[in-house]
């Protein structure tokens, strides 16, 4: 059975009378569907009845929706309510705006506002650098989104990409104390993007890109690094590439493998995955098979994409041309960033000696880590109840930060580089293990190394 997830967590009001057992009934009917009881609370106990708040894990929403019924289902037992813990979150929003200095008094209200903040517009018009120092635009990040390739849901749009937004908001304030803003855009036009961009860039200090489809995304990037003369940075690309970049240079410490002479079979060629094989082929890769969804990519392959004529140009040194399942054969590394379930358990089997499995789509990666685990001596996904997560907050909210910091003005390679192997420092020789390549997220020495690598790479 798949595991249960926090992200799915349900709160059922029970009540029944008490010669129905209504804690001990509900909680074996919760246990018995195989959700993970996370809290107990009696709400009322009397005479006549007993109410309870039984908190648990689920899978998913079907199967919040089968435990339900179940526990309805028991003579002498009534649902009274179901609370969605994740929606009971999402309620108003994630996001608020607070001031910075008081506003109490007349005199508060003159220097903040008028009459003397037109001395402060009139600096700004003398020398317009001073909107750095001056106005929130030193801490401020811009998340910027068209809803088109939003988590694995696809193009939903802006309106329903913006809890999304929010959260990635949310994480740059609590791992970096960045100012982050949602920025929900009501196109898909490259060059009205562009523009829109352009013309809110003022106020912010970097550009982080969010959710946007292949290929226009890397279009976008690459003409808003052109334009503006703050730091462009499109997370799903270089995000994720840098902490593949990382996960994969302390998993090769522990096999005793180098990146150079291994065989890297990759599952997807869309925006992260063209990012990880760029910043792995700048790392020293030089054999590496991607895949998309019409097979190998090989010299052969009709396309008009800029990307896989990068792939055609820089990868795949023997021109393999066989199926994915052929292509795994003796492969010290599969790099996953597709579909589900896309993978065999002998297609794991059939890799090289200590192999590496990083398989990160999501919700559901392109094999059971568990079963890869079988076979393979390191093992990562992409998500949070399992070990080795490969996840971009482990890059993005320390990038920022160096980058405002730096007052910096564009991303090179070499610094993506040096941000994953700082991240990957993070893990120190006692604690490298098969099951802990990567930092947790919550270690606040990550964000101040990243920041710091940043900072001396601009």
């Amino acid at each position: 059975m798949a595991s249960t997830s926090p992200g799915y967590g349900i709160t059922i009001r029970v009540e029944g009378h008490p010669s129905a057992q209504p804690v001990a009934e509900a909680t074996a009917a919760i246990t018995r569907a195989g959700a993970t009881i996370t809290a107990l609370d009696v709400v009322e106990s009397l005479i006549e009845r007993v109410v309870v708040d039984v908190t648990c894990d689920t899978i998913n929403a079907e199967h919040a929706e089968e435990i339900t019924r179940s526990i309805s289902a028991h003579e002498g037992l009534t649902v009274r309510k179901v609370s969605d813990r994740t929606f009971l979150l999402h309620l108003g929003g994630k996001l608020e705006v607070q001031s910075k200095v008081p506003l109490k008094t007349r005199d508060d209200l003159s220097r903040a506002y008028t009459p003397g903040v037109a001395r402060i517009c009139q600096a700004i018009v003398d020398d317009p650098s001073d909107a750095r120092r001056l106005t929130i635009k030193r801490n401020t990040v811009a998340v910027v989104t068209d809803g088109s390739a939003v988590l694995g849901l696809g193009n939903i749009g802006p309106a329903a990409a913006l809890p999304v937004m929010e959260g990635k908001a949310a994480l740059f304030k609590r791992f970096a104390d960045v100012d982050a803003w949602p920025v929900c855009l009501d196109t898909q036009d490259v060059d009205e993007i562009v523009r829109t961009v352009q013309l809110i860039a003022p106020v912010y200090g970097g550009i982080n890109l969010e959710d946007i489809s292949a290929p226009r995304c890397f279009e976008v990037e690459r003409r808003l690094r052109e334009l503006l003369d703050i730091p462009v940075f499109h997370d799903d690309q270089h995000g994720t590439a840098i902490v593949v970049l990382a996960a994969l240079r302390n998993s090769l410490k522990l096999v005793k493998k180098e990146l150079s002479d291994c065989k890297i079979v990759m599952s997807g060629a869309g925006a992260a995955g063209t990012a990880i094989a760029r910043l792995l082929t700048i790392s020293g890769a030089t054999n590496i098979i991607a895949f998309d969804t019409k097979g190998a990519i090989h010299s052969g392959t009709q396309t008009e994409d800029p990307m896989r004529r990068w792939f055609i140009d820089n990868c795949n040194p023997t021109n393999f041309t066989g199926s994915l399942s052929e292509g795994m054969k003796g492969a010290d590394i599969f790099i996953g960033v597709s579909a589900a379930n896309i993978l065999s358990e002998s297609d794991v089997a059939s890799m090289g000696r200590d192999s590496i499995v990083f398989a990160l789509a999501n919700p559901d990666p392109e094999i059971d880590p568990t079963i890869a685990r079988k076979y393979a001596a390191v093992v990562a996904t992409g998500r949070s109840d399992q070990p080795n997560q490969i996840n971009n907050v482990l890059a993005f909210p320390g990038i920022f930060r160096g980058l405002l910091d730096a007052n910096a003005h564009k991303i090179t390679d070499e610094l993506l580089v040096a941000t994953a192997e700082a991240i990957a420092a993070c893990v120190s020789p006692e604690q490298l293990n098969t099951s802990f390549i990567v930092p947790s997220v919550f270690d606040p020495n990550v964000v101040k190394e990243v920041a710091a690598a940043v900072k001396k790479n601009v």
